[in-house]
Parts: structure tokens; C-alpha cells; sequence
């Protein structure tokens, strides 16, 4: 089963911040899901020809005036429907049930229990369980002929069924970790209640794929812009593997790499594809244009702008050589977009034109490509496995998300050479003492920053010093739009530490950045 062959369950959006997050859980269940817009139509639905249904939660209350709403013929089509938090709460509403402000609100970790008997939704789960809630409204009537599954203290219906109609919902959040149980009443929903079975891998996306691309790309050149990261890799060698030698990559070195990432690109990913790279060295452009630039959003334009440029005159090199040598000309670009991508961008355009996305900067509109995206169905997870599928090393598939802009926006003030020097060296200590210590699957990633205009007074060698200090920056997050500081074991902290102060001579102090998000981004510029 593949991704774009695959029935779909549908995730319907209410405003929700975990409804990417519910998409994958369901994947993880594997089963294929999309997410839709609440707006969504029966008709458009029925169009989709969905296996099921899930409605995310959000933050609006259904009696708030212009609060999301549903199409009510959506559950009238005979259709698998799980509710989840407001998603629950619109369900009960529609369906006759009653929906009330009780003053009684839930918020994080909620004590509920099961009732008695056995159900296909809360089925084999203990009667007394920890879930994580968000709501200020609760269900106080279920509608008629559901049964009620479950209850808190502050909300009589937390849980309802009608297997005869196969609707189901919950006041709690199973897509979240705090949820003791959640997968399993995902699950539980999909396999059981709703009958789909466990037939969707996102390993099977390959050879779909490779079909797709052949399909496309014909005889015609391809080229790929890589990063060094995830995403572009995995593109670039699925397309590789659909068209071999027609393509080309294209990898620019601006000097604001950490250690040992462009060898990591010239030997290691080469290696092991086979690819055509071609590497251009756009180092002394790039420090040329951030001389004396301290502010952050400057640093960024012109990081972007410089790459725009050098992109462009190495992907005209390779369409003049096309011409020259008299073969197929280039007329495709592949780009490493992922399904979050997408939703972000309201479904993407389909547009034939460059669009602005962070692996290739936003060429302009004059060059005019066909795009291919192979990992647009995909989330980051899914990226990986097929990145490993394909034999790509480690050190690429389970590289951690690495800024655009590189170390430039890593180092707080201007961006020097000899600054540079110093972030990567703390950065690759940082590094290897993370991943001696295994720690490198436990934190969604650990920026190192340089606080280039702050310097303090230190004693090293029996001297007074008056060096650079160094953040350490690790999170842990499912998506990164939240995250929490990675609670590290002390003893990795302090190695960390006294290597860096150790071991970089500008360097005489190192300090945790311990601020989740919000408020703090996971970046400091």
C-alpha cells in the first residue's frame, strides 16, 4: 500500500496545535492520514473516499460566536468518526447531546475512569487511568443512544460511543505522550471500531515513487540543491534512484557549516548513492557579505540572498552544459518538501515555478523548473526510515534539524572566520559528548551558541582570561513548534563543559539554556 494509492484517514483541523501530531500518530498505527481544513464539505469528503474520520481538538469554545464548525452531513455519511477534545465536543453538539461552560475546567495531567464492561474504543485499558486535557467546556449529556465510556471529576462525559453508528470521542488528548494510554485508544479506534487495517509503511513510498519520477522526469535532467540535511538527502537519492545519472546536485559551501558536514556530503552521501554532486565553494562571497552585520534578520536576507545567487549561477552552468553537449535539456528541480510543508502552506500550489522554501532559498521566478517532490506526503520520521531504507549513513538520516542559515545565526553578533572556528569547535565537542553519552535520540537537537559581544572574566593556567562564553541549547519536542529543555545528566554537562573550556582557547565559560518554547524559540536569533 502507498501513500498516494492508499484510502485515507482523514484528520479534519479545528485551529488544532497537535493536529500534525495526530496525523502521525495515526501513521504510526499504520494506517495512511491527510489533514484537512474544518471547512471541509461532506461532499469534498465523500470525494476523498476516506477509510474514517478524526476530528482534532482546538483552542475555541463551540458556543463562541464564528467558532470552527462542521459540515453535519460529514457524519452523516456513514463513516468511521473519532472525536478528540473540541472535535468531541462539536460531535456531541451536532448529534443532540448536551455541551456546557460547567465552571469545572481541566487542564494537563486529569485522573479518569472507565466504565464498566468491555468497549471497542477503551477495551483492555485499566479503569483507572492518566490522561491530559485542555478544555474549559465539557459534555454533560452524551446524545442519545451513545453510551458513555469514561469520566473525571470535572467532566461526566469524557468519553462516548455508538458502535452501531461507529462515532466515538474523547475529552482527553490520546495523541500526546502525557496520555498513558492514548495510542492505544487511537488504535483501538482504527483497528477495531473502524475495521482498517495495519497496511500503510512509509517504506512502501519508495518504489511509488521511483515510478512517479520516471513517469515525470522522462529523458530530461534533474537537479537537486543539497544542504548536508534530511530532507534534501533523502530527495536527491530517491530521485537518484529513479533517474540515475540525470541528475545533478548542487551543494554550497558558505563557510557556515559545522565541522566535518561538507565531507559528510562530498564523501559520505556520494558514496553512497552514486550521485553526480557538484560542490561550489562560496565561502569568501559569503563572509565578504556578512562583514560588519550584527543584526539578526540582516544576517538572514543575506545569507539567503548569497545562496539565491550562487544557486543560480551553478544551476545556469548546468543547463549551458546541457545545451552544449546537445542532450536533454534541464527541466526539473527536485526539492526535499515534507507534508508539514505543505499543510503550513494551506496544500500547496502545485506551481511548475520555483517556489520559496527553505531547502533552496527562493530562486527566482525566472528560472523556470518543474518541481519534483518525492517526500511531500511525509513527515520528518517517515523521512528517516526511508532515508535508511535506502542506505544512506547514519551521520545524514539522523542528522538533528539544522537551521537554513547555518552557524551565521548561531553566532550572536557579527560573523568572522575566526568566530566561526571557535562555534564549530565547541559545537562538534558538544556533539560527540551527546552522542558517546546516547543521548542523540533523546533530544530534538542542542544549538551551541556563540555569544561573540559578550565576553566575562575567567582563570585558566593561573591567569586572568577574559574570553567568549558558550549556550547550550537542548530541546526535546515532537514538531518544534513547542519544546522543553532537555533535562541532560550532570556528569554529560560537565564534560561538555570542561572540554570546551578546555579545549577552545577563547572559550572561558559554558552555560544551559534552560527556556522552553514559548516563550524562548529554539534558536536565539
Amino acid at each position: 500500500m502507498t501513500a498516494t494509492d492508499a484510502r485515507p484517514v482523514l484528520v479534519v483541523d479545528f485551529g488544532a496545535q497537535y493536529a500534525q501530531l495526530i496525523a502521525r500518530r495515526v501513521r504510526e498505527a499504520s494506517v495512511y492520514s491527510e489533514i484537512v481544513p474544518h471547512t471541509i464539505t461532506a461532499e469534498e469528503v465523500r470525494a476523498k473516499d476516506p477509510l474514517g474520520i478524526v476530528l482534532s481538538g482546538g483552542p475555541s469554545s463551540v458556543y463562541e460566536p464564528g467558532s470552527p464548525d462542521l459540515d453535519p452531513g460529514i457524519l452523516q455519511l456513514g463513516l468511521p468518526v473519532f472525536g478528540i477534545c473540541y472535535g468531541f465536543q462539536v460531535m456531541a453538539q451536532q448529534l443532540g447531546g448536551e455541551v456546557a461552560k460547567t465552571g469545572n475546567r481541566e487542564y494537563g495531567s486529569t485522573a479518569v475512569t472507565l466504565a464498566e464492561g468491555d468497549s471497542s474504543l477503551l477495551g483492555g485499558q485499566p479503569a483507572a487511568q492518566t490522561t491530559w486535557m485542555s478544555h474549559g467546556d465539557s459534555v454533560v449529556r452524551a446524545p442519545e443512544g451513545f453510551e458513555v465510556l469514561a469520566s473525571s471529576e470535572g467532566t461526566p462525559v469524557a468519553a462516548f460511543a455508538s458502535d452501531e453508528r461507529k462515532l466515538y470521542g474523547v475529552q482527553w488528548h490520546p495523541e500526546v505522550k502525557h496520555s498513558e494510554h492514548g495510542q492505544q485508544v487511537l488504535e483501538n479506534f482504527l483497528h477495531r471500531a473502524a475495521g482498517i487495517p495495519a497496511d500503510w509503511n512509509s517504506g512502501n513510498v519508495i518504489a511509488e515513487q521511483v515510478a512517479r519520477i520516471r513517469e515525470q522526469v522522462g529523458a530530461g535532467r534533474v537537479i537537486c540543491g543539497l544542504s548536508g540535511g534530511v530532507d534534501s538527502a533523502v530527495a536527491a537519492a530517491i530521485v537518484h534512484e529513479a533517474v540515475g545519472d540525470q541528475l545533478t546536485c548542487i551543494f554550497v559551501d558558505h563557510g557556515l557549516l559545522r565541522q566535518g558536514e561538507r565531507e559528510q556530503v562530498e564523501n559520505d552521501f556520494v558514496a553512497s548513492t552514486g550521485v553526480r554532486l557538484v560542490t561550489v565553494d562560496a565561502v569568501d562571497q559569503f563572509l565578504d557579505a556578512l562583514a560588519g552585520v550584527s543584526d539578526p534578520e540582516e544576517k538572514r536576507k543575506i545569507i539567503g540572498r548569497e545562496f539565491i545567487r550562487t544557486f543560480e549561477r551553478a544551476a545556469e552552468a548546468l543547463v549551458l552544459e546541457a545545451r552544449a553537449e546537445g542532450g536533454e535539456a534541464v527541466k526539473f528541480l527536485v526539492q526535499g518538501t515534507l507534508y508539514p510543508d505543505v499543510v503550513e502552506s494551506g496544500g500547496g500550489s502545485g506551481t511548475a515555478n520555483i517556489k520559496s522554501h527553505h531547502n533552496v532559498g527562493g530562486l527566482p521566478e525566472d528560472l523556470q523548473f518543474e518541481l519534483v517532490e518525492p517526500l511531500r506526503t511525509l513527515f520528518k520520521d517517515e523521512v528517516r526510515a526511508i532515508g535508511r531504507e535506502l542506505g544512506l549513513p547514519e551521520v545524514i538520516v539522523g542528522r538533528q534539524p539544522f537551521p537554513g542559515p547555518g552557524l551565521g545565526i548561531r553566532i550572536v553578533g557579527e560573523v568572522t572566520r575566526d568566530r566561526l572556528e571557535i562555534l564549530r569547535q565547541a559545537d562538534a565537542i558538544a556533539r560527540a559528548e551527546l552522542s558517546l553519552a546516547g543521548l542523540d535520540g533523546e533530544i530534538w537537537q542542542c544549538p551551541v551558541v556563540l555569544l561573540a559581544d559578550v565576553r566575562s572574566v575567567g582563570v585558566q593556567g593561573d591567569g586572568r582570561t577574559y574570553g567568549h562564553p558558550i549556550v547550550l541549547r537542548p530541546v526535546s519536542s515532537e514538531d518544534a513548534m513547542t519544546a522543553d529543555w532537555t533535562r541532560l545528566p550532570y556528569e554529560v554537562l560537565a564534560r561538555i563543559s570542561n572540554r570546551i573550556t578546555n579545549e577552545v582557547r577563547e572559550v572561558n565559560r559554558v552555560v544551559l539554556d534552560v527556556t522552553s518554547k514559548p516563550p524562548g524559540t529554539i534558536e536565539w536569533e
